[in-house]
Parts: C-alpha cells; sequence; structure tokens
C-alpha cells in the first residue's frame, strides 16, 4: 500500500519558493474566500474531480485544507490510484499560519 508524504510548513515553503511544488486547497469556497494561502489553487474536496487538479509535472503537488485531515484523505486516495509526488500539508493552513507564513 502507498504511503503519503508529510510535510510541514516550512517544507511546503521552501518547495513553493524554489518553484518545485503545486498547492492545492481542497476546502470549500467559503473556508478560501475567509483565508487562504497565496498562490493555492482551489479544488472544493465536496465536488472532487482529479481533472481539476493543476499540471504538476516535475513538482510535487502539496495538498491543504484547515488542519491537514481532509488534504490527507484525499492525498491518500490520489497516491492509491497511481498519482506520485504528493505531500500533505501537516495542521494545513493552521500549522501554515502558526508558522507564520503570508496568508490572505
Amino acid at each position: 500500500m502507498a504511503n503519503l508524504t508529510e510535510i510541514d510548513a516550512n517544507e511546503a515553503k521552501a518547495l513553493l519558493d524554489a518553484g518545485d511544488a503545486v498547492l492545492v486547497d481542497c476546502r470549500e469556497q467559503q473556508e478560501w474566500d475567509n483565508l487562504h494561502i497565496p498562490g493555492a489553487k482551489l479544488v472544493p474536496l465536496s465536488a472532487f474531480d482529479p481533472a481539476q487538479l493543476p499540471d504538476y509535472t516535475g513538482k510535487t503537488l502539496v495538498l491543504q485544507c484547515q488542519s491537514g485531515a481532509r488534504s490527507g484523505r484525499l492525498g491518500l486516495w490520489l497516491v492509491q490510484n497511481g498519482y506520485e509526488r504528493v505531500a500533505n500539508l501537516k495542521g494545513g493552513i493552521k500549522g501554515w499560519a502558526e508558522a507564520g507564513l503570508p496568508t490572505e
């Protein structure tokens, strides 16, 4: 059984800054409207379609939600269905904000 990689906020930020990752927020539109990470793409879990994922060829697909639970479930599903280079943001946007990283 495939495993999902877990990364913390600082690891995710370093990958994003280096251009080595694409960030997908799987929360709902209202949550996104209230607060989101700059540069993230919204792909709500409630209406998830893999075709909505951005092209991340040669990069890591980093998934995030509020706390890391929903994105963890999505990430595990993706890995189990053949997607590679998928990581879950530990702590979600909460962990990101607690690390002092930018939100909008």
